[in-house]
Order: structure tokens, then C-alpha cells, then sequence
């Protein structure tokens, strides 16, 4: 299976999946309502600091062109699993759209109203901006989100509700304040375009973004 040819490629992958599957099972190894144990493990394993940074790094990139897709991104497993469990959670959960918050430090981006954008990577937000605000406040994302699924549900002892943004949404910029540092964001549909470049700097149509 790709999966497991995927963690015998990457030490990092297996070592947070065998992790991740420990804390899945220790919480009692809920399923319901997603589609198998491996969605709920890859949840689990992408919340985990160590493979989300790597991870969300090598989405970024695999997004520069088709043949660094399929060549070199070697986490095409996880990237399925996860897109796949935010579809059947979309399903229960009634496709509802969603207003959350993702706030950043160390990272500011040029935008204006009526760019279209992409986040460029799965996106952990908050229905809390108090909450979001302790993650940085460099830049403050209020995000209408229609392709997110909440996921908070899935972990024990979770008491805040967090949404899950995939990378292939797409979102109008509606509004821009405090210099840059707040940025309003409204769900246009989803897109997905190995052809198109990364690029960071002045937002244009298309444009995708992602964090160092």
C-alpha cells in the first residue's frame, strides 16, 4: 500500500504515526463518524507538532509543479487520508460553513480586498479569536470558511472547538485592516493546480499561501 511504502520512505512519518496510533488507542480508538482507523490516526498525527511542520512544508512545495507532486512528495498518503476525512466530517456535520480565526507570528502577508487566495496547507483555526491569539497575533486571519470540518470532537479532552482548512480552498480577501496585520477572508469554492507557482509577496489571483 502507498502508506506504508510512505513510512518506510520517511522516518519522521513512521515514528509520528506509530505515536499517533498510541494516543488514538489510549483515547479508545473512536472511528465514527469517519471511514476507517487510518483517517482517525492521521488526524491525530498531523495535530502533532513535529510531522505539521514538516508536513504542511512539503504541501507548500508539492504544489510548485506536477512532477514535484508526484516525485518527490512523499506524503501523498496523509494528504488523502486527511482530505478524505474532512469530506465525511463536511457530510455529518451538514456542509456548514464555518467563522474561525488563525492567528500568526513572525509572518505578514500583502493583500487587498478582491484577491483570491489560497491558505496552501491544511490550516488548524479556532472558533475563538481569544484562542487564536495565543498561536501570534503578527497576523490575525478571520476566515469564512465552507470546506473546513470541525475536528475537535475526535480528541479527548478537547474543550475547544477547532476547524480543520484544507489547502485547495479558495477565498476572496473582503476586507484588509491595522496595516496588513488583519485580514478577512470569505470562501469562493475549491481548487487544486499543480501547475501553479507558490508565490509570496504581492497577493495576485491564484495566488497560494503558506508559513516558513
Amino acid at each position: 500500500a502507498l502508506k506504508d511504502s510512505e513510512l518506510q520512505q520517511n522516518p519522521l512519518f513512521i515514528w509520528i504515526w506509530a505515536e499517533a496510533t498510541d494516543w488514538w488507542q489510549q483515547s479508545g480508538s473512536p472511528v465514527s463518524p469517519l471511514s476507517s482507523p487510518d483517517q482517525a490516526i492521521a488526524l491525530w498525527a498531523y495535530t502533532m507538532k513535529d510531522l505539521y511542520k514538516d508536513f504542511n512544508k512539503a504541501v507548500r512545495k508539492a504544489g510548485s509543479s506536477r512532477q514535484e507532486y508526484q516525485d518527490k512528495f512523499h506524503y501523498k498518503s496523509l494528504h488523502f487520508l486527511l482530505t478524505q476525512a474532512l469530506a465525511k466530517l463536511r457530510v455529518t456535520q451538514g456542509q456548514q460553513c464555518h467563522d474561525v480565526f488563525r492567528g500568526l507570528s513572525g509572518v505578514r502577508f500583502q493583500a487587498k480586498p478582491g484577491d483570491f487566495v489560497r491558505l496552501g496547507q491544511f490550516a488548524l483555526t479556532s472558533l475563538s479569536e481569544e484562542v487564536a491569539q495565543s498561536f501570534g497575533t503578527d497576523t490575525m486571519f478571520q476566515v469564512h470558511t465552507c470546506h473546513g470540518a470541525d475536528i475537535h470532537k475526535l480528541f479527548k479532552n478537547a474543550s475547544e472547538k477547532v476547524v480543520l482548512v484544507p489547502p485547495f480552498e479558495t477565498f476572496k480577501v473582503t476586507d484588509v485592516t491595522q496595516d496588513g496585520a488583519r485580514i478577512q477572508l470569505r470562501s469562493t469554492g475549491t481548487h487544486s493546480n499543480y501547475n501553479c507557482q507558490w508565490l509570496r509577496g504581492d497577493v495576485t489571483e491564484g495566488t497560494t499561501w503558506g508559513e516558513k
